[in-house]
């Protein structure tokens, strides 16, 4: 490239990165999301059946929050497919050799209802984040997206680190926290940490700093229009 091209690469960059500034300061000003449209990508982190090995995750007093995140992320699945958006999934196959999401055993499997299209991105992982060792973020480019739209297991877990992955990457993150779920957690010294808990201080963390968090009923509208009202609050910005 000669100096010339080099001058008018460079001014471009700087004025689509200043467009990008202000674009986002005015949505942050004026409570404003914009409608999820071509670059934007709903990602399900990890809906395989091993995550209900509850006593695998929480031990013997092994349970869950939100029973409702299996049925919230079938109907956004739905309504996004309905809207020719795209559609990208990661599959944990864990190093452990005692945990029950392996590819190779049941657990590795889509819980029920759940369905992978051909034109679907897939991941496999075998590490938290979805983008550690995988190809997820150069396949999410070269695709034009700038907008992650998280949901899936757990939200302490890999929803969380994947969501702290994309926030710093510079993807426009939300976290949709009624299509998540997690189990209760044992500490250091033995407390039992309950699920709604653990799920709540996850969501909490990621909020304003990572990512905006959304209920489904908000992500849902953004599929059909611009949402009022509500600020975008990603940090890093």
């Amino acid at each position: 490239m000669d100096l010339l091209g080099t001058v008018i690469w460079t001014n471009f960059g700087i004025v689509f990165t200043l467009a990008k500034l202000l674009d986002l300061s005015h949505r942050k000003k004026t409570g404003l999301i914009n409608q999820f449209l071509k670059d934007s990508c709903l990602l399900l982190i990890d809906v395989q059946k091993g995550v209900d090995v509850l006593s695998h995750w929480g031990g013997a007093t092994g349970r869950r929050n939100n029973p409702n995140a299996e049925n919230n992320m079938l109907g956004l699945l739905s309504e996004w497919r309905q809207a020719g958006l795209s559609v990208a999934w990661t599959l944990h196959d864990s190093r452990e050799a005692d945990s029950p999401l392996k590819l190779s055993g049941s657990g590795g499997e889509l819980k029920p209802g759940f369905e992978i299209c051909d034109h679907d991105i897939v991941i496999e992982k075998d590490v938290n984040s979805g983008f550690i060792g995988t190809s997820l973020e150069i396949i999410l480019r070269r695709a034009g997206i700038q907008r992650l739209v998280v949901v899936g297991f757990f939200t302490n877990c890999c929803v969380e680190t994947t969501v702290r992955m994309s926030g710093n990457m510079g993807f426009d993150t939300y976290l949709i926290s009624d299509c998540c779920a997690t189990t209760n957690r044992i500490g250091f010294d033995g407390t039992d940490y309950d699920p709604e808990l653990v799920h709540s201080m996850a969501v909490a963390n990621l909020h304003r700093e990572f990512c905006t968090a959304l209920e489904v009923e908000q992500a849902s509208s953004l599929l059909r229009e611009n949402l009022v009202g509500i600020n975008r609050c990603q940090g890093n910005e």
